[in-house]
């Protein structure tokens, strides 16, 4: 494998800039600071004729589905820095075999190896 602080770079600037594109179109939870709330439209229901907070509507459902992604990148992004913490990072959840240096390539934040792959999820925690 790697130097490992090449990994850990990789996945700080990675969720740096989840970070910003989250803070774009949500707030963190108080209560949770790895879940996120959406923010409220920026519109007067009461100025706004059919066809704006018909396009709003939309764009709120948008951002609630970009949300789900981010939010759950963000979150696998976290749990795999704290595995330099813990000195387990670039092993498998499944087996605890080393993951490979080509999937750790593709994706720092892997979960698993190759032969586990469809055994967790590497998308979302």
């Amino acid at each position: 494998m790697k130097d490992p602080e090449y990994y850990k770079k990789r996945l700080e600037d990675e969720r740096d800039t989840l970070l910003q594109e989250l803070e774009r179109i949500a707030v963190p939870d108080p209560e949770n600071p790895e879940n996120w709330i959406l923010k409220a439209p920026d519109l007067d229901i009461m100025e706004a004729d059919q066809n704006e907070a018909a396009d709003r509507t939309e764009e709120v459902h948008i951002d609630s589905i970009v949300l789900d992604e981010l939010e759950g990148r963000y979150r696998l992004i976290l749990h795999a820095l704290r595995k330099f913490e813990t000195g387990t990072y670039g092993i498998c959840e499944e087996s605890g075999a080393p993951i490979e240096e080509d999937r750790l390539d593709a994706n720092p934040a892997a979960r698993t190896c190759k032969k586990h792959l469809s055994a967790t999820d590497d998308r979302a925690l």
